[in-house]
């Protein structure tokens, strides 16, 4: 036990070396994880915000990267070209992401009432693969469902017989490819998450409600709702984050094509920094993005958290 002295000094503070460095073995562990995310997060970000505030083309390094202020923010808000990217991204993400939740909520009760504990461990390791898929093997395997001669697609519609149709060749049928892949892709990880919600209401008071009601939408919004708004804000902030940068399964699947149907704002900023060669510009345009994500998320956070709290 301490001493009465030890206790008036109060707790110890960590040693220090020359009066700077504390001498704490945590801070020794973070040092790697430290070092990480300012060589992979914080340098590109910097990086990104020094080069749009000036006019760096790679096509005219010759003639140095002049300071011009924020004439590439001011040129991106006025380019059509990024607004008609960012609307097809606003409209992919909220049309896609409404589907993915329901249909991981629809999962995630089935497999709450599955009485079969076997078989819950079985559906929770068959979702893990479409999320361990990366984007770009997503990307292919979307190439060869949607093949107009050998896809699996034209074969489906065959049995009840709509024609063979060019998926990949039509702006309309190409945008749903995506978002089939994508809700295919992510639907489980949705699922995942508020099944680990629904985990945490208690089982006495869900039996409870059980024998008052049979209306499953009944418990779902009175009991188990509250349980389900934290997971479902992480699924949203997420999500949301992702398919704003979503860039490998598209670029792969349809290089952002037919003409611009599924020229998202990430291949859109890709095509200015590296086919346009204005990497000022793609700066400027990837800061706003990160902007819009950032104010997104507090949205979230504000209106949907809010609630659980």
């Amino acid at each position: 036990m301490a001493s009465p002295a030890m206790r008036a000094r109060g707790p110890r503070k960590p040693a220090r070396y020359f009066g700077i460095v504390p001498r704490s073995p945590a801070f020794w562990f973070l040092i790697p994880a430290i070092a990480a995310l300012a060589v992979i997060g914080i340098y590109p970000l910097l990086l990104a915000l020094y080069n749009s505030f000036h006019q760096y083309k790679l096509a005219d390094l010759g003639s140095g990267t002049p300071f011009i202020g924020v004439d590439n923010y001011i040129a991106t808000l006025t380019d059509p070209s990024f607004w008609g990217a960012l609307g097809r991204t606003a409209l992919f993400l909220c049309v896609t992401l409404p589907i993915e939740i329901a249909l991981g909520l629809f999962a995630a009760l089935l497999l709450h009432r599955t009485e079969l504990p076997w078989m819950r461990a079985a559906a929770r390791v068959s979702l893990v693969i479409p999320m361990a898929t990366t984007y770009a093997v997503v990307g292919l395997i979307g190439r060869l469902i949607f093949n107009r001669q050998f896809g699996v697609a034209n074969y489906l519609t065959g049995l009840v017989g709509i024609p063979p149709q060019d998926w990949l060749a039509d702006p309309t049928l190409a945008f749903v490819s995506v978002m089939i892949m994508d809700i295919w892709q992510w639907t489980p990880f949705c699922a995942l998450i508020l099944l680990a919600g629904l985990s945490m209401v208690p089982k006495e008071a869900e039996e409870a409600a059980r024998l008052e009601t049979p209306k499953w939408s009944m418990i779902l919004w009175h009991l188990q709702r509250p349980y389900l708004l934290p997971g479902l804000t992480a699924i949203l902030i997420l999500r949301s984050a992702d398919m704003l940068k979503m860039f490998d399964a598209v670029f792969t699947m349809t290089r952002g094509g037919p003409g611009a149907a599924t020229e998202f704002i990430s291949v859109y900023i890709q095509r200015v920094g590296f086919r346009l060669f204005d990497q000022g510009m793609a700066s400027a345009q990837a800061i706003i993005l990160l902007i819009l994500t950032i104010v997104l998320s507090r949205l979230y956070i504000r209106f949907v958290y809010r609630e659980a709290a």
